[in-house]
């Protein structure tokens, strides 16, 4: 476990792959070239400034004085970062499993939609908390820290339920330069993808959305979100594996065509290189 940075990362089509780790952080938002993904949850509290992801297909804003969570699996990027005072927390997924939190809070947390809600949904003073967390998660009192995270992350969560916000988007960020329009484009294309992911889709489908040519919209894509079209299907389709194998009984050759895969084989090389195990494996760990 650390607290000022995670393991040595990865590249993998694109995307910045980090291992999983009980990991803390707090200061300005981090300026990001390229999208991230790691099977934690991911907390992080605003407590001034704002974060602008492009994070599961859509441009999402975290305003000051709220708190985001959610499965880090899926790549995201900070774009336009503003200067601020951000807290984060990352716990990794086989952690929170074991929690035991209701099924349908398992549900929200897996989904490609990170649940936003005021810091007030968090009695008491979460800044305090949270620098406490910051010697705590990596000392001698590991499980009284983890027991509030987890407090924190059932709050939220009922919050979410009693009354759903949804995504929150706002502004009009840019992306190392380019023009509103641009992210837009690209925001309709990845929501089509991770609508679609589980059917067999083409270049041509993803770009037809926003009727431009195929070649430009492949470029514009990939310069964006920082890898291919086919680079982001994959990954969607090895997400939703990921959460089958966690949240069902179904067999992993049943989870392979449900998540979009056209074989096993094809299903098993994608998952062990995105997830350095098989998915039996991955299911057996987080089990």
């Amino acid at each position: 476990m650390g607290k000022d940075a995670p393991e040595t990362p990865r590249v993998s089509a694109g995307v910045i792959e980090m291992d999983p780790a009980l990991w803390v952080r707090r200061g300005d938002p981090p300026t990001m070239d390229r999208p991230h993904r790691h099977d934690d949850l991911e907390v992080n509290v605003v407590l001034r400034g704002r974060l602008d992801y492009l994070f599961g297909g859509s441009r999402v804003s975290v305003e000051a004085g709220h708190v985001a969570v959610f499965w880090a699996a899926t790549p995201h990027r900070l774009i336009h970062p503003h200067r601020g005072d951000v807290c984060w927390v990352h716990i990794p997924l086989a952690t929170v499993l074991s929690w035991s939190l209701p099924e349908d809070d398992v549900s929200t947390l897996l989904r490609m939609d990170p649940v936003i809600a005021p810091v007030t949904a968090v009695p008491g003073d979460i800044e305090a908390l949270f620098e406490s967390w910051r010697d705590e998660l990596t000392g001698d009192h590991t499980e009284i820290a983890l027991l509030e995270a987890q407090a924190v992350v059932r709050r939220i969560l009922t919050r979410h339920r009693q009354s759903p916000r949804g995504r929150q988007e706002g502004g009009s960020p840019t992306v190392d330069g380019e023009r509103p329009a641009a992210v837009e484009h690209v925001a309709t294309m990845a929501r089509y993808i991770a609508a679609s992911f589980r059917d067999p889709i083409s270049p041509s489908d993803v770009a037809r959305t926003v009727h431009l040519a195929p070649t430009y919209a492949m470029g514009l894509f990939r310069r964006i979100v920082g890898t291919t079209v086919g680079g982001y299907l994959l990954r969607c389709r090895v997400a939703e594996a990921q959460r089958l194998l966690i949240t069902t009984a179904q067999t992993v050759g049943e989870i392979g065509y449900a998540a979009g895969f056209s074989s096993q084989s094809s299903f098993y090389e994608h998952f062990r290189r995105m997830c350095a195990c098989s998915p039996g494996e991955y299911r057996r760990r987080l089990r």
